[in-house]
């Protein structure tokens, strides 16, 4: 399957947008949003940051993405992600002011010596929405894999924080919905087709009947059709896999699906980010608001990480 430099392009700067739209106001709650709601890019709010500034999600999605754009390496995931956190690379403004307990827990295993793939916790309590939020260029790697290989390597860069099957599991179907709106599906036939193949696939490789039916909501049910108030925003791995979901159903933009997603409140920059990869995918680069990008930090240094990416991708060094 081809990958075009549009669809690189707008994976990553899906995820960057929807992040510093979420980043003034991550932690405020719906009612708050409901009254002041987010409607543009804006600045400082929680983290005192400037309009445009990316967080953790971005820096670590960049992270991810460079490794793939010099041929995907493990141990380059986990060195980018160490030089990240105590050395600034990939911020938008030279600081991370922004980790999640279980992303630096694992840092600090990986420093220690740990093996990436047992770095992360695999405790169910650390099913946090870390490796979620990262995810979205591995797509570039494993988009032309059997079902199985694509399992195995996304528990892979997961379990370099988040190592418990729930996170895995999000993130498989995240990557999967993702490769159906690369072929070019519409969204709601995508979600039924996931529908469809998702828990076979889930059952051939094993995973316990427990763990598939925790995203009954996504497997079984119309998630489009459930009202806000049942829509969780919350950082626990399911909530936002589930928001995102909902958020790209039930909106006809970009711009509509990620402020969709700010302004459900709480994990605004996560939840926004997870969507953002999504709908650039669905929608193009061309659907991102000119203004957002012309505000948002290190934009041309991130089309360049794209255009990599895209020349990776064509090189047959994503393929190996």
């Amino acid at each position: 399957m081809e990958i075009s430099l549009n669809a690189c392009q707008s994976l990553l700067l899906g995820v960057a947008v929807g992040d510093a739209l979420g980043v003034p106001v991550e932690f405020k709650q719906r009612a708050y949003l409901k009254q002041h709601p987010v409607t543009s890019m804006t600045g400082y709010g929680t983290h005192h940051q400037p309009a445009g500034t990316f967080s953790d999600d971005a820096s670590l999605t960049f992270c991810l993405a460079e490794s793939i754009a010099s041929s995907f390496d493990l141990k380059q995931v986990a060195r980018n992600f160490i030089n990240w956190r105590n050395h600034n690379y990939w911020t938008a403004t030279g600081e991370v002011f922004d980790v999640g307990i279980t992303t630096q827990r694992a840092i600090d295993s990986l420093v220690q010596g740990a093996s990436p793939e047992l770095a992360g916790d695999e405790g169910e309590n650390a099913n946090g929405n870390g490796s979620l939020m990262r995810i979205l260029p591995l797509i570039v790697y494993i988009k032309d894999k059997p079902v199985t290989e694509r399992f195995e390597i996304i528990k892979q860069v997961s379990s370099v924080t988040h190592r418990h099957i729930r996170a895995v599991i999000a993130c498989f179907y995240y990557l999967e919905f993702a490769l159906e709106l690369l072929q070019g599906k519409p969204k709601l036939e995508a979600y039924l087709s996931l529908q469809k193949t998702f828990p076979d696939t889930l059952r051939k490789l094993s995973v316990p009947q427990n763990e598939i039916s925790i995203f009954i909501r996504l497997l079984v049910d119309r998630i489009d059709m459930i009202d806000e108030d049942q829509i969780y925003s919350s950082g626990y791995v399911l909530h936002t896999l589930e928001a995102s979901i909902w958020c790209l159903l039930t909106t006809n933009t970009y711009t509509e699906a990620v402020l969709k997603a700010v302004n459900l409140g709480e994990d605004t920059d996560t939840t926004a980010a997870v969507t953002g990869g999504l709908a650039g995918l669905l929608y193009g680069f061309d659907s991102i608001p000119q203004n957002w990008l012309l505000t948002l930090a290190r934009r041309d240094d991130i089309e360049d990480l794209a255009l990599r990416l895209f020349n990776q991708s064509h090189s047959g060094g994503a393929r190996a």
